[in-house]
């Protein structure tokens, strides 16, 4: 981790030396690596006597190879935490323009394109045109194909709760929380492309390098726990979405900004790098407070003449929410203290669903603990390598991919909106739950399952928070093809969240590039009121 520079040479020489040269091994790599800078350790800022300044260190730490010094010094993450917990740092204090409704977000992120015609939007009218041509007259182009014949859902559509929301038999479980739901049928993206669509739905941009919501958000309200970190996102079991990690980066944002990654599937190292291996045995906290002593001192040093080099702050600071995470990440990542009833309800033991649901168990447990925004992805990057594909994108066989990955959304996001109405959570947790683009109302493929991409028209859903329950805003034409009522992109609805966490999305914004960005633009029509209590 922090001693990347460091290889496999030698650090040997007397105590007089100490006040005559720069170690050899720092000396020589001084021009290429730099203290914590982007990746790796650099002490071309050390002059002679630095180190008399700085010291006493014990010889055997000047004495020993790379693999030596990170035994001693790696599992010293703990005593850091520590030293920072006494310190008593304070909470970054909470910047709402007006009194919140939500305290917390949690998003779902459906990657590849959840097809919305068979899912959440009943259109009969689709279903009394079923096997006729889609576009008679041959004049449009879908993203990757010609339109097929109108292809009515693949699962049948019924009426659920008080509020009669339709949903189709494939979220049987969903379908019993359409009463604590509002859903917006009339999203829209500006592309219908993987990668841009994610990047919209994140950041407000089809380009990349723009914030995250996550990061707009973290960065309005700051941080309610000194032991997490503020914004953390827990990737799909299969990997990353499309895009990667650039849709939960900080953009031009103060690096701190940026979302901490959670491996869901490794309770043993949750975050990479975070423990030092177990063959490790001289890596204990008490063994190593000298070299992390030393460590923060010439971190002060390299620092103090680059104020304002937000990277090189925000690693320095990650490096020390990585000591306190040491204390809290096992507790927060450890579920053998949850329920026997609660496992049943996430249905952890399942061989398909289990991932997944364990994903939403983590994202409450960390909601509860204090992390400001959790994202969470249903999906990952796409690949036709696979029998049923990696994420909702459905081209070929629809009711295959989405009859596989339906039972997972269905189980996990209804275990999530349960549990927290049960805990009291939902009333200040905003639950969002989207993907980049819909899919199209006509069959695609020689074998006429699948479906294409369609950024024309697709539903988002919400809950809890201060949205208003059992609410629908907006629609597509009959057919699922376009919205043409109350038209919403990612501006409205990210201006909707911010406004539900108590931040104007006018007023949060960051001068950069000659202008005043902000997450939602300068497209959008503001909050969508109809959806607040």
């Amino acid at each position: 981790m922090l001693f990347r520079a460091l290889r496999t040479e030698k650090v040997s020489f007397s105590e007089n030396a100490l006040d005559k040269e720069i170690p050899p091994i720092l000396a020589k790599r001084s021009k290429k690596y730099a203290t914590i800078h982007h990746k790796t350790l650099n002490c071309s800022f050390l002059k002679p006597k630095v180190y008399s300044s700085i010291m006493p260190v014990p010889l055997s730490y000047l004495s020993m190879s790379r693999r030596g010094f990170l035994g001693k010094a790696a599992g010293g993450f703990g005593g850091l935490a520590l030293c920072s917990m006494l310190s008593g740092s304070p909470k970054s204090l909470s910047n709402a323009h007006f009194p919140a409704r939500a305290r917390r977000v949690i998003q779902i992120f459906c990657s590849g394109g959840l097809s919305h015609v068979d899912t959440f939007d009943y259109k009969p009218e689709l279903a009394r045109r079923a096997g006729t041509p889609f576009d008679p007259d041959g004049k449009l182009q879908f993203f990757a194909s010609k339109p097929g014949n109108c292809q009515p859902s693949f699962w049948k559509f019924r009426r659920h709760g008080q509020s009669g929301i339709w949903m189709s038999d494939l979220l049987p479980k969903l379908a019993t929380c359409v009463d604590d739901m509002a859903f917006i049928y009339s999203m829209q993206s500006k592309t219908a492309l993987h990668g841009p669509g994610n990047f919209m739905m994140n950041t407000g941009q089809i380009l990349p390098g723009f914030p995250s919501m996550g990061s707009w958000i973290t960065y309005g309200l700051g941080c309610e726990t000194d032991n997490l970190p503020s914004f953390v996102v827990l990737p799909d079991k299969r990997g990353l979405p499309p895009g990667g990690i650039i849709n939960w980066g900080a953009g031009f944002l103060p690096a701190q900004h940026q979302a901490t990654t959670v491996n869901v599937n490794d309770p043993d190292q949750p975050i990479a790098d975070l423990f030092p291996p177990k063959s490790f045995e001289m890596a204990t906290p008490a063994r190593d407070r000298v070299g992390l002593s030393l460590l923060e001192k010439l971190n002060q040093i390299h620092h103090s003449p680059r104020t304002g080099f937000s990277e090189l702050e925000a690693r320095i600071k990650a490096y020390e929410m990585a000591a306190r995470l040491q204390l809290s990440a096992p507790e927060v990542t450890d579920l053998t203290g949850e329920s026997e009833g609660t496992k049943k309800l996430y249905e952890l033991d399942h061989p398909e669903i289990g991932a997944f649901g364990r994903q939403c168990l983590l994202a409450r447990r960390l909601a509860e603990r204090g992390v400001r925004f959790v994202q969470v992805y249903c999906g990952a990057e796409n690949t036709t390598a696979e029998k049923i594909r990696p994420n909702w994108d459905s081209h070929e066989d629809l009711p295959r991919d989405h009859g596989y990955w339906g039972p997972i959304l269905d189980s996990g996001a209804s275990a999530l909106l349960k549990d927290l109405k049960s805990r009291g959570m939902l009333e200040d947790t905003l639950v969002i739950c989207t993907s980049e683009f819909g899919r199209q109302p006509a069959a695609q493929g020689d074998a006429a399952k699948g479906r294409d991409h369609n950024g024309g028209g697709f539903t988002t859903w919400l809950a809890g928070g201060g949205i208003k329950p059992g609410t629908t805003y907006g629609s597509t034409d009959e057919l699922g093809f376009k919205a043409v009522d109350k038209v919403v992109h990612s501006y409205e609805l990210h201006a909707t969240a911010l406004h539900l966490l108590g931040l104007d999305h006018e007023r949060l914004t960051w001068y950069y590039n000659g202008l005043e960005q902000r997450l939602t633009g300068f497209e959008g029509k503001g909050v969508i009121d109809e959806l607040l209590m």
